[in-house]
């Protein structure tokens, strides 16, 4: 995982040794980290992350780092972390941590405040180690931060400094036939709901699943509920309603704790 690749590539291995001696041997002590406080962190200004099944998706991160004045800042590496458990540790698994592929880029300003700025990438697919996205990293998500002395490869993890959830990118689709219809006629409503499969890197449909059909009327400025409706084993909706007046058609999907929320485009359906 990145965030294990940045400690090593920051530090030359020293904070990861502990983690590479045998069970049997006494692991050294590691150097003591910095000696610093993360606040006001925000990752793609607080909102969801939402991913598709094959395009990268990079947000951005800001936070203020608060250090010793003896603590030079070009001795200083920081970035912050999203990580599931009790803590951030050094061995959290790769699966319960995520970060950027690089530190984060701070200005100074005071002799103890740091005001720094960083990207985090999110894959579905990725051939290099860094490691890509799978359907189990889908979710809510804490958010930690690390600072490592460059010099000493001490490390601080930093956790409980707010959360943030990473969301599986949901398809929406409605067509209402026939059209045009005569009033009172049935009118029917199809469309699918589908969402990013992270281990298969293809959109699939989103089963047994909660979807309202609303309705504008021609003229108005809001579409209402008319019903709510279950997606099939494969993700397909359909459902019928009688015609009454000319106007628009959508299906509503409000999203799960895994998915991201989705509404499609409105489908013009001509009363005679």
């Amino acid at each position: 995982m990145r965030v294990r690749a940045l400690v090593v590539a920051a530090t030359g291995a020293v904070a990861l040794t502990a983690l590479a001696v045998p069970a049997a041997q006494a692991a050294p002590t590691p150097p003591a980290g910095p000696a610093v406080t993360f606040s006001n962190v925000k990752i793609n200004a607080g909102k969801n992350v939402v991913v598709g099944p094959t395009t990268k998706v990079t947000v951005s991160a800001s936070y203020t780092v608060t250090k010793s004045a003896s603590q030079s800042a070009a001795s200083l590496f920081t970035f912050p972390v999203l990580y599931r458990g009790a803590a951030l540790t050094l061995d959290t698994p790769d699966k319960d941590v995520w970060g950027g592929d690089e530190p984060g880029t701070c200005t100074t300003s005071s002799s103890t405040v740091l005001k720094c700025t960083a990207k985090i990438q999110f894959r579905p697919t990725d051939n290099t180690d860094y490691g890509d996205l799978t359907n189990a990293h889908a979710g809510a998500w804490k958010i930690g931060g690390a600072a490592i002395d460059i010099n000493t490869g001490g490390v601080t993890p930093l956790s409980n400094l707010g959360s943030i959830k990473v969301l599986r990118k949901a398809t929406l689709t409605t067509d209402a036939t026939p059209e045009p219809v005569k009033k009172g006629k049935t009118i029917t409503v199809n469309g699918k709901l589908a969402r990013a499969n992270w281990d298969t890197n293809k959109n699939a449909g989103y089963a047994s699943q909660s979807v309202k059909l609303q309705f504008k009327k021609k003229g108005a400025t809001a579409y209402t509920t008319v019903k709510t409706i279950k997606s099939s084993s494969t993700g397909v909706l359909k459902t019928t309603v009688k015609a009454t007046a000319d106007g628009y058609f959508r299906y509503v999907f409000a999203g799960t704790t895994t998915t991201a929320p989705v509404t499609s485009a409105g489908d013009f359906v001509d009363v005679k």
